[in-house]
């Protein structure tokens, strides 16, 4: 095998190794920006049920009440808890995934091809 084809294949391997590693690298980011996302979701739908159950508290037409001002003080608390740790746990998430090798099974489909030859 001459020099030149040689250098042809081993830059055909490295190709198709950088091109897998970038592959798992934009997985893993795939799967980072899914995953925050999902907690943004749960925290905002949390929060979202706690206003449409219990805001009656603190929700008035007019201006709101001492015990009404005191409950939505508690919901602020709460709220911005939520936040805080929802936010805290979508961070740690890459921390997580850097300890994994993650590849995206991408959704494939396999048709199968008939091959039928000329019949005489």
């Amino acid at each position: 095998m001459d020099e030149s084809l040689r250098k042809i294949v081993q830059d055909r391997k490295n190709y198709k190794e950088s091109r897998q590693d970038r592959y798992k690298v934009d997985s893993k980011d795939r799967l980072s920006k899914v995953l925050k996302k999902k907690i943004q979701t749960t925290m905002i739908g949390a929060l979202s049920s706690i206003e449409q159950h219990l805001g009656f508290l603190w929700e008035s037409d007019g201006p709101l009440t001492e015990d009404q001002k005191a409950m939505k003080n508690i919901y602020e608390q709460i709220r911005s808890e939520v936040l805080d740790k929802g936010n805290n746990q979508a961070r740690n998430i890459d921390a997580e995934l850097a300890q994994y090798s993650i590849e995206w099974l991408r959704y494939q489909i396999n048709i199968p091809v008939i091959n039928k030859g000329k019949e005489g």
